[in-house]
Formats: C-alpha cells, sequence, structure tokens
C-alpha cells in the first residue's frame, strides 16, 4: 500500500473541539462524535486521548459480520493494547477466574481463547468489556474504547440485545471513556449521558494553513489563483484535501522527469490533477451509485449539480423531477446517514467535493 505523505501527522484545525473532548476524558466522560468520513472523527479522539495521556482501544463494528467475529475482533484489539510481558503477566492473572484462556503464540504475538456454545457467547463478552475496566486500574492509566460503525452490529444483533448491553456499559466503569463514532447522531443518544460532538466541513482557513505549509515542505508553492481553486475543489473536506494534494505532487514530479520542474503550482496543475484524480475514482464513483436505491441516486445527482437549503420546495422538486413526500425525505435521510451527503444544519449538499465533481461531469 502506497503511502500518502501529505497525510498530518498533527490535527487539522478542531482545535475547539480538541478542548471539548479532552476535557470530557479527564472528567471520565464517553460522547459520540459524528461527521462525514474524511472528516478528522479518529484524528480528534487521538490527539485528545494522547493529551489526557490515555491509551486508545479501536474496534470496527463494519469488520464484525456476527457475534463471534465481534467477540475476535474485540480480544485482537485487547490484546494490541496490552501487549508488553508486563501487562500480559497481568492479562494472564485475570483470566484464570474467567472462561478465557490466554495463548502465547508466538514471542511477539499472543491471543485468546475460548470454547462456548453460541448461546453462552454472553459470557465472553461480559468478561472482555470488563477488562479494560481492570487494566486501567492495575496500570493506573485511562482508556479510551472506541467503537467504529457501531450500527452495524445490527446486521446480526437482531434482539437488540447485545446493543442495549454495551450501552449499558457506557455508564459502568470508571477510567474508560466510551466513544461512539458515527456519521450522524442515534436517537438513542439524546436521551443518554452521552456528549454529542458534531465535525463541520474544515475552515477555508485551516485548510490553506496546512496546505501551504505541506507543499512547502516539498518545495512547492501555490499561485494565487491555483490556491484558490484548489480550496474550491476541497470544499473543508480534510480527506478529499489530502488525496488531491498528492495527485498535484505526482503531476509536479512527472512534470520535473521531463524537464519542466517549477516550484510553482499554476490553475492548470490543481485542474488536470483534480480530473486526473476523479477519474481514478470513477469506478469506485460508479459502484457506490449503483448500490443506492433508485431514489436516493437520483437525490444525490439532483444536490451534485444543484445544491440547496430547500430540496422540499416546489421549484426544485419540479426542476429536477423529484416528488414530495416521505420517499424524499427518506432518500435525503438515507443518503445522510451514509455520510453522501450534508443534512439541512449545513445545507443540502454532497459531502465528499470529488464526488459531487463526478456526478456533474457523468450528468453533463
Amino acid at each position: 500500500m502506497v503511502t500518502n505523505p501529505f497525510f498530518p501527522d498533527h490535527l487539522i484545525g478542531r482545535q475547539t473541539e480538541l478542548k471539548q473532548v479532552s476535557k470530557i476524558f479527564a472528567a471520565d466522560g464517553d460522547l459520540m462524535v459524528t461527521g462525514i468520513p474524511g472528516s478528522g472523527r479518529r484524528s480528534l479522539i487521538r490527539s485528545a486521548a494522547l493529551e489526557v495521556g490515555a491509551r486508545v482501544l479501536e474496534i470496527d463494528c463494519l469488520r464484525a459480520t456476527t457475534s463471534s467475529r465481534f467477540l475476535e475482533r474485540l480480544a485482537e484489539g485487547l490484546l494490541e493494547v496490552f501487549s508488553t510481558p508486563a501487562e500480559l503477566a497481568i492479562v494472564q492473572q485475570w483470566s484464570r477466574d474467567r472462561p478465557l484462556v490466554l495463548e502465547n503464540v508466538s514471542t511477539y504475538r499472543s491471543r485468546f481463547i475460548w470454547q462456548v456454545h453460541a448461546r453462552e457467547e454472553w459470557t465472553i463478552l461480559q468478561a472482555l468489556l470488563n477488562l479494560p475496566q481492570v487494566m486501567a486500574e492495575q496500570l493506573d492509566c485511562r482508556i479510551v474504547f472506541v467503537f467504529e460503525n457501531f450500527p452495524h452490529i445490527r446486521s446480526w444483533d437482531r434482539s437488540g440485545e447485545w446493543e442495549a448491553y454495551l450501552r449499558q456499559e457506557l455508564d459502568r466503569q470508571s477510567r474508560v471513556n466510551y466513544v461512539i463514532v458515527a456519521t450522524v447522531p442515534e436517537p438513542w443518544a439524546y436521551e443518554s449521558n452521552l456528549h454529542l460532538i458534531a465535525l463541520a466541513p474544515l475552515d477555508r482557513q485551516e485548510i490553506e494553513s496546512w496546505i501551504i505549509d505541506a507543499m512547502a515542505a516539498k518545495g512547492l508553492k501555490f499561485e494565487v489563483d491555483a490556491l484558490d481553486l484548489y480550496i474550491d475543489r476541497v470544499k473543508g473536506h480534510l480527506g478529499d484535501a489530502i488525496a488531491l494534494a498528492r495527485r498535484i505532487l505526482l503531476e509536479q514530479r512527472l512534470e520535473a522527469l521531463e524537464s519542466k520542474k517549477s516550484n510553482f503550482i499554476q490553475l492548470h496543475h490543481v485542474h488536470r490533477s483534480t480530473l486526473a484524480l476523479v477519474e481514478d475514482f470513477s469506478q469506485t464513483f460508479e459502484s457506490l451509485l449503483l448500490l443506492l436505491p433508485p431514489i436516493q441516486a437520483r437525490v444525490l445527482e439532483s444536490l451534485a449539480i444543484d445544491p440547496t437549503d430547500s430540496p422540499h420546495a416546489r421549484d426544485y422538486l419540479r426542476k429536477h423531477q423529484l416528488s414530495k413526500g416521505g420517499g424524499l425525505q427518506g432518500a435525503l435521510s438515507g443518503l445522510e446517514q451514509k455520510g453522501l451527503i450534508y443534512g439541512a444544519k449545513y445545507g443540502y449538499r454532497v459531502a465528499m467535493p470529488l464526488l459531487a465533481l463526478w456526478l456533474k461531469h457523468r450528468l453533463a
């Protein structure tokens, strides 16, 4: 896998949110961080954990397609965080009174094993969720326990028992901060003790300051109109900003090989790099569009070519041949939950600028 030289090693913007989350962690609070993919949710959490000296345990529920796989991911994550000989000795001692065995696979890797019937997996969940608190007390540290794509456990937790138990654990343990990463707030979060942190698109100044410094580190400088076009193309979306920066650098290196080297990034560099990047992503975007229900695909296309604060307005519906009612509202909600559009708070528009540009070109 090729690494991106522009992937930031520090938090871009979000200083207000960083202070909020750090304060919540220090006060033993739990939270839900919401925002579209690429908005910097995980970077914010990791930075705040670093501020308070906490260890971070991340579990991606999207990769846990069954209850058994969820337990495996949880067990693997715990042993990635607590991996030194001294820490493993504590884990070994803790496991003796539980239906788990800590097995040393090699000098550098250990794993939990258990043999229980599917109906008894519940006991393994209870034990594994107890371990972070035990380790935090033994090591005198704080643990930040992150659940990514949390709603995906409902694909196999049909009765809701596991979700209910996990939500119950949020209020039970001290020294362990639970964080749920989501695209939009879960309805139940408003009735819980969770703090809600929503990430808006980054301000122009935050993106501009970062990209100028990042390009300067590569010996490159934007011309004014080129910088304006770059900022317009990424529209506060850090993920797209990082991808486009890398593509511009590759274009500059290609020019250097052709003896056309220049330390200045010009308007045509940004334009050409944007089109090339959109072409690179075209198959991914096409697959994404095909997976959407027809009404969601149509609404997404409409918002790409014509963003609006009022998608329910009669003129907008007539212009894009949409029908007012539950179908439209359901499509808007579904697209927002998938992280493909911003909702009413930020104006209805496609959340990923490069996807919006691809849709515009596709419909032209």
